[in-house]
């Protein structure tokens, strides 16, 4: 049980050391890549595959969060009076966490699995040995520009979300529950700082980042047969979802040590 068991560690170390390297090779090769032009076509094509794709799935996302929250809370801050107050705790909730997870979130299930399986499928038909036998680095061929892709675009579409939701929002708070929409707005925009949404743009860079190397390291490193690509993609799925949770984490303590170190007095209202 003891041999089994080290040897479970041993496999799994390993694992993170091959992902330790590919992460850093995929980083210096990005930007080296950068000063390319050949490399910016290839970016473009993914960003059209990546992003323009991805618009409705995120659109849906980011409008049925925001009516959902608003339904959800209406009830408690109504039977205190504060039911103007709704914008706040909505639009504050969607541009700081849930704009910027849930649109990771399906980002990672759409897009995740998608490069999952298109490198895997590639991995397992040789086609990625074959571009190597050309002299061509499929990293910088391949993952790279689904990198920079993902890099680029997750953010503005974590904006889109974000507008979506508030939207959404509004839309049920003011047209179902009969909200006033002046005060609606007026607590919002006094309750909603520039530095919250940017907050969660920043989020934005990180969580794609992560996706798309994770994604693109199983499908280079799956096993063979169609069992082996669909075990990565549904690995890269859980990674990448576990990974965004808990760069959502690292970012919220930081992000509030520097609020509190620059805004001390506003930390504490």
């Amino acid at each position: 049980m003891l041999a089994g068991k080290w040897s479970h560690a041993e496999a799994m170390i390993r694992d993170i050391g091959r992902f330790a390297r590919f992460n850093w090779r995929v980083t210096s090769t990005s930007f080296l890549a950068c000063s390319h032009r050949s490399t910016y076509p290839l970016v473009w094509t993914q960003m059209n595959i990546i992003g323009v794709r991805s618009v409705p799935v995120i659109m849906v996302t980011g409008a049925f969060v925001g009516m959902t929250l608003a339904i959800q809370a209406y009830d408690q801050l109504a039977t205190m009076g504060f039911e103007e107050r709704l914008g706040v705790l909505i639009n504050i909730s969607v541009v700081k966490e849930l704009g910027p997870v849930l649109a990771a979130v399906m980002l990672a299930g759409r897009i995740g699995g998608a490069l999952t399986a298109e490198l895997g499928t590639m991995n397992v038909t040789e086609q990625i040995d074959a571009i190597r036998s050309m002299g061509t680095d499929p990293v910088r061929y391949l993952v790279v520009p689904r990198v920079l892709a993902c890099l680029l675009l997750t953010p503005l579409l974590i904006i889109y979300a974000d507008l979506m939701g508030v939207v959404g929002g509004a839309m049920v708070s003011l047209l179902h529950f009969g909200i006033n929409g002046r005060a609606y707005w007026d607590y919002s925009a006094n309750s909603v700082e520039l530095w919250d949404v940017a907050i969660g743009v920043i989020k934005g860079f990180f969580f794609g980042a992560a996706i798309a190397i994770v994604s693109c390291y199983k499908g280079f490193t799956c096993r063979e047969g169609s069992q082996g690509v669909g075990q990565a993609c549904t690995e890269a799925f859980v990674a990448s979802f576990t990974l965004i949770l808990a760069i959502d984490l690292a970012i919220a303590f930081v992000a509030k040590a520097v609020y509190l170190t620059f805004w001390p007095m506003r930390g504490l209202v």
